[in-house]
């Protein structure tokens, strides 16, 4: 059914906020995975470890989309009537949705690589004789017996927050959708 511009106007604000805080947890996110881990680990160059680098920035581009789509939510809300303003959220948010839906996959993948050779390519900057150590050798720029469930853990959390993005997103595509009458 149709809604009134009244609660179309609080749908459209209550997505953009969402949009907006689900993008910058996720940005945090991956900013956490980048920072803590990926960054010593893109250097050992491998597929699998362009794999991680590869969607750990899409993931983060995908959360600045998240974001912008959710200001540009905000700023419809407010004003219902700019038909360039409804095309743009149309397109950022079709756009969002696929995004987070590619780096799910690619984050999907990512736990699966991980699960799959238990680590080794996270624990690849520490040489083996060290992974045996618990405490942080100058070898190993992290604890090596921490890192592989904190990557697992923060993906996971990743996973969560993208599924959320493209839910939203695909709801303010067809809030827009709605608002252009197609």
């Amino acid at each position: 059914g149709h809604l009134d511009p009244g609660s179309r106007r609080k749908v459209l604000m209550k997505t953009g906020l969402i949009l907006l805080i689900v993008g910058h947890l996720n940005f945090i996110t991956g900013a956490l995975v980048h920072g803590t881990v990926l960054r010593f680990v893109v250097t050992a160059r491998d597929a699998t470890s362009l794999h991680y680098g590869v969607t750990n920035t899409a993931s983060v581009i995908a959360a600045l989309l998240t974001i912008s789509c959710g200001v540009s939510a905000l700023l419809l809300s407010r004003y219902l009537g700019p038909a360039a303003l409804k095309w743009a959220l149309l397109a950022l948010s079709a756009c969002c949705g696929l995004c987070c839906l590619c780096c799910l996959l690619g984050l999907l993948a990512a736990v699966g690589l991980t699960l799959g050779n238990q680590g080794r390519v996270l624990l690849a900057p520490c040489s083996v004789a060290n992974i045996a150590l618990a405490p942080v050798s100058r070898e190993c720029p992290f604890d090596p017996t921490r890192v592989y469930s904190s990557t697992l853990s923060l993906w996971a959390v990743s996973l969560l927050l993208e599924a959320m993005e493209i839910f939203f997103s695909i709801r303010c595509l067809l809030l827009t959708l709605d608002l252009l009458r197609l």
